[in-house]
């Protein structure tokens, strides 16, 4: 009897374990943000949903990226604007979250701290100006804008107000392949950095960001003193979704 109990709770945990992992690989999987690099759309300690199927299926869908198959099946093109986490051409392995902004035959070029994309600047306007982000463990002064792609997507971008990273060569985006930013234009690296993320093939993509549905401020406290959670708890943050 007692053996056969065990052999029960073993059958039920190995079915659990392969429910979570058809989850996980073919719809929702969590994400954590460790870094500044998306401020201030997505904060150190935001905790969010993304959708493996909204771009079809790669080796990355699945936990430790077998080589099952190399190809990506029931793929559907990613948008401009797109929040999406993809594994970094540098070791096919590490997570990262960053913003589409172009696509295959693209051209892109910093000029002046602005963007262009096919020799057209992305026009951007300002909405604050005494704002201060993370970068890292340090605070920066930055100007807040909500740029407009030629899509039509909106979403908000600080630059530091010294402008840090102000001209580039231009990227020239090869087939299959994407160039990534993040919102926190002057504490990312992304797609610029070609030796460290450079352009992302298509099967690297793991999904799209879609919403958060926990955050606190590590900065603040653990999570565990709940005797302070009113100040460690981004309780506005829950459920928000992320543009």
């Amino acid at each position: 009897m007692f053996n056969r109990y065990i052999i029960e709770n073993i059958k039920t945990l190995i079915y659990a374990l392969i429910i979570a992992i058809i989850i996980r690989s073919l719809f929702l999987q969590p994400f954590y943000i460790p870094s500044s690099s998306m401020e201030s759309n997505l904060l150190i300690g935001d905790r969010l949903f993304v959708t493996k199927y909204t771009y079809g299926y790669s080796k990355h869908s699945f936990p430790f990226s077998p080589n099952f198959f190399q190809n990506r099946l029931f793929f559907n093109e990613p948008k401009r604007g797109d929040v999406i986490v993809f594994k970094t051409p540098a070791d096919n392995r590490t997570d990262y979250i960053k913003r589409l902004i172009g696509l295959p035959g693209d051209e892109l070029q910093f000029i002046n701290g602005d963007l262009f994309l096919n020799n057209n600047q992305i026009f951007k306007s300002l909405i604050s100006s005494d704002q201060k982000v993370y970068c890292g463990t340090e605070q920066i002064d930055v100007n807040t804008y909500e740029e407009k792609l030629p899509n039509g997507t909106k979403y908000i971008t600080v630059y530091r107000k010294n402008y840090t990273f102000q001209n580039s060569d231009k990227y020239i985006i090869p087939e299959d392949h994407y160039f990534f930013l993040g919102d926190n234009r002057d504490c990312s690296k992304d797609s610029r950095f070609l030796s460290e993320v450079g352009y992302v093939n298509k099967i690297n993509l793991v999904g799209k960001a879609r919403f958060i549905f926990f955050s606190s401020d590590i900065k603040v406290g653990s999570i565990f003193k709940f005797w302070d959670w009113s100040n460690i708890i981004r309780f506005d943050r829950f459920f928000k979704k992320i543009i």
